[in-house]
This record gives structure tokens, C-alpha cells and sequence, in this order.
């Protein structure tokens, strides 16, 4: 399906923000030069523009022409996307390092968001993912089995998981995502080498088939300095997102490292 014109400008412009070639505290083209440029009415223009401005990519508007506010890559919970897929899009190159691959009991923990028997087996994987070479996120995913051995015939290091298991015809249809605060633990010290406690920005996601089956719980540790995320609302219609008061009780906590 072919991507609206407005969403495309929006990519291109994000693009241009992530790979500097707008640079920060720079002035942005005129609705009339962008027009000219890409051949579209204002429409689409402004309709970009205000994304990147919603993102806070953007500063400015109201007759005033859009600055540059900063180059912090914004990834939109509302569009799901693999890490590689995210950072291809932003014009930069995505990396990654395998420290585990194993199939393993699924714990407590990953057995309650996967809706299986802790003594269940599943397929592990922590890495450490990459922008340009810049250590920016720690990823620990567990697959029910079934998908998971997929990546037993898989180089890890070689790129996107979420890809891979959609070429192998895996349907990853929808995905629930709670997103907080961390204190770093060992292993984030260790891999992204920062100070203990230091705070990270999580995100924990539940991954479904088109007929509700789990088929994979993920929790990416993400340094803040090197993303935020963003939420779109629209006052007409209901949310999609929640505001969740964290439980107290920590009885079901687990390490997945």
C-alpha cells in the first residue's frame, strides 16, 4: 500500500533532520520552496511539517518559518516497526551484537505475558543494537518456540529479527507496548557502558498473531539521550494508550538477562 503524500514528506523531512543535512538550529525551506520542490500542494507540506512539530523535531509556526530543534531520533509507538526498519528510515545505519541465543524455561515472568506454563520452553535473545556505530539500546526478546527456532538458522548479528521471521511468512500482526523508566542493571552497565542506576527509558512489548495468540514478550532498554517516543492523540476518538500506576508488588519480578 502507498504511503500518503503527507507521510512521505514527513519521512523525507525527518531524514533530513537525523542526517544533518538540515542541521540543528537551521530554518527549514519555505511551503512554497518544499512545493516547488517535490511538486505537491501545500496540503501535504503542512501536514508534515506539523508531524515534526508534534515530534518536537520542529520549532516554530503560526507565520513562522520551522526551525531545527534537535536531532534525537522520536520513534512513534503507533507504528510498528523493527529497530532496523526505525533507524533505516531516519537515514542512519542500525547495528547489532549477539550475547545470547538459547532456548530455556520461560520463568514466571515472560510465562504470564506469553499466556504459557513457566516450565515452557522459549527461545531467548539479548543484543546489544546500534545507531552509526553509537551503543543505544539493550534488547532482551523471548519467542514461543515454534517462532523462535526460526532464528536458530539465522545470523543475528546480520540484522533484523522482526524482518527475518516476516519473510519466514510469521504473522506479527499487533503489539501491546508499556513504556517507563529503568535503573540501569548489570547487565545494561556491562553492555552500554554506563554507571549503575543510570536511568533508561523502557519499553515492553507483547507481540500477536491476527488471531491473539502471544508470540513474543520483549523488553528494549533504551538509552534516553538517544530516542524518545512519541504518541499522537486525536480528541475525537479514544485512545489507544493508557496511563498504568506502576504495581508495588514486585513478588513476580524476575531477571531475563
Amino acid at each position: 500500500m502507498t504511503q500518503p503524500m503527507h507521510q512521505r514528506l514527513s519521512d523525507e523531512f525527518r531524514r533530513r533532520v537525523f542526517t544533518g543535512e538540515w542541521p540543528e538550529g537551521s530554518k527549514v525551506p519555505s511551503e512554497a520552496e518544499l512545493c516547488a520542490e517535490f511538486e505537491v500542494s501545500r496540503g501535504p507540506v503542512r501536514q508534515a511539517l506539523a508531524q515534526l512539530r508534534q515530534e518536537g523535531i520542529l520549532a516554530g509556526g503560526q507565520g513562522r518559518q520551522p526551525i531545527v530543534r534537535r536531532s534525537t531520533p522520536s520513534q512513534p509507538v503507533e507504528v510498528f516497526l523493527s529497530f532496523t526498519e526505525w533507524v533505516e528510515q531516519r537515514g542512519k545505519t542500525p547495528g547489532q551484537k549477539t550475547f545470547e541465543i538459547a532456548r530455556r524455561p520461560a520463568g514466571t515472568l515472560v510465562a504470564a505475558q506469553l499466556g504459557i506454563d513457566p516450565e515452557d520452553h522459549v527461545v531467548a535473545l539479548l543484543r546489544l543494537r546500534l545507531i552509526d556505530g553509537v551503543p543505544t539500546m539493550i534488547e532482551r526478546t523471548h519467542f514461543v518456540v515454534d517462532v523462535g527456532s526460526r532464528l536458530f538458522d539465522f545470523d543475528t548479528d546480520s540484522g533484523s529479527t522482526f524482518r527475518y521471521l516476516r519473510d519466514q511468512g510469521v504473522d506479527l500482526y499487533s503489539a501491546r507496548h508499556t513504556i517507563d523508566a529503568v535503573a540501569a542493571d548489570a547487565t545494561d552497565v556491562d553492555l552500554l557502558k554506563v554507571d549503575p542506576g543510570t536511568p533508561l527509558l523502557r519499553e515492553r512489548r507483547v507481540t500477536s498473531t491476527a488471531t491473539g495468540r502471544a508470540i513474543e514478550y520483549a523488553e528494549d532498554r533504551y538509552l534516553p539521550d538517544q530516542t524518545n517516543f512519541v504518541v499522537e492523540n486525536i480528541i475525537s476518538q479514544r485512545p489507544s494508550i493508557a496511563r498504568i500506576r506502576p504495581s508495588t508488588d514486585t513478588s513476580t519480578e524476575e531477571s531475563i538477562a
